[in-house]
């Protein structure tokens, strides 16, 4: 039976608002045409959509929250058109409202840095309101430069002392032998997220300053040991390779007037053999008060809209092949802080 063609028209009140949600070259709704199967063109103001019912109201969808990104002075690119068709296919899109909601941080060139996806908003509040927060999800998330963001500005705020960076030291699938060089030599390849995220924030010359004089710690994991951190930021990052003993290790290192950001990906484990301390830790403290879980998925992915695609052919081999995924929890019981991204 051959599908009713439906016409729709989407207003975008002004032509700043709509060179905004075309994109450059019109990428923006070039890309909505493909995914969605619609035609879309210019109409004065207008974007005129054309195909079967259900993927105009699709289009239409989308086009209207674009709008009222665009109207708030967001950018529009790719990555954000493709975020905004997974909100309308689940009827979410009335939540991308409160992204613009202020700024998370600033960087040192005077960049706003805001939340680019419902899950992360979930991540940078649980951040605000909990003493110590997990961020798990999948690579591009932002799980470790929000945590970053969130370490400055509680730092420029005179909230913390210190900032303090810690991650096990577990080669991902290689071995990279003998290091030469002293401790801070041995440890910055395995810490060079975390640097990039504050140089960027703070200003090259504001982080040399900070780390000469001990305001920015970083050390691997096995020199938490023994420690109290107290006036402090802590993040551990790539905390999936940490085992069972020396997750509870770092938990109870924590002091008075710290508060601790623990982030890592369930699915590149590179433990031999070993449960990892991250699974662990989450399922055991999940609903803890003063504790939230927070986990992005494959929508909450910020970098090339590729790497989206990338992560979700990943699962779908995983599930195919019948392999074991660690399930999405959400405890409703009293207390409880768990938080799904998506």
């Amino acid at each position: 039976m051959k599908k009713t063609k439906i016409i729709e028209k989407v207003d975008m009140g002004s032509v700043d608002r709509l060179a905004r949600v075309l994109g450059t070259f019109d990428e923006n709704l070039n890309f909505l045409s493909r995914e969605l199967g619609v035609t879309a063109y210019v109409d004065g103001v207008k974007i005129r959509v054309e195909g079967d019912g259900e993927s105009v109201a699709l289009g239409v969808k989308v086009l209207g929250a674009l709008a009222g990104l665009a109207a708030q002075g967001e950018t529009i690119d790719e990555g954000r058109t493709a975020y905004c068709i997974e909100l309308a296919k689940d009827g979410r899109t009335e939540e991308l409202s409160t992204l613009s909601v202020g700024a998370v941080a600033v960087t040192a060139r005077g960049k706003q840095i805001k939340c680019k996806t419902v899950g992360q908003k979930a991540y940078v509040d649980a951040i605000k309101k909990n003493t110590v927060v997990f961020g798990v999800g999948p690579a591009g998330t932002g799980k470790t430069y929000l945590a970053v963001c969130m370490a400055v500005t509680a730092f420029k705020a005179k909230q913390v002392e210190k900032i303090i960076l810690t991650r096990p030291a577990v080669e991902a699938g290689e071995k990279l032998g003998f290091l030469p060089g002293d401790l801070q030599t041995k440890v910055d390849p395995y810490l060079r997220p975390l640097y990039d995220a504050l140089q960027e924030m703070l200003g090259l010359e504001t982080y040399a300053k900070l780390m000469e004089r001990g305001a920015i710690e970083v050390a691997p994991l096995a020199y938490m040991r023994g420690r109290t951190l107290s006036n402090a930021f802590i993040i551990l990052d790539e905390a999936q390779n940490t085992t069972k003993e020396q997750m509870k290790m770092f938990l109870t290192r924590m002091g008075e007037g710290s508060k601790t950001v623990v982030t890592g990906d369930i699915t590149q484990i590179d433990l031999d053999g070993k449960a990892s301390g991250l699974v662990h830790a989450t399922e055991i403290l999940d609903g803890v008060e003063g504790i939230a879980v927070c986990k992005l998925t494959s929508k909450d992915v910020v970098r090339h809209p590729l790497v989206m695609r990338i992560i979700r052919a990943y699962e779908a081999a995983e599930e195919k092949n019948g392999e074991k995924r660690e399930p999405t929890k959400r405890k409703n019981k009293d207390g409880a802080k768990s938080v799904e991204g998506e």
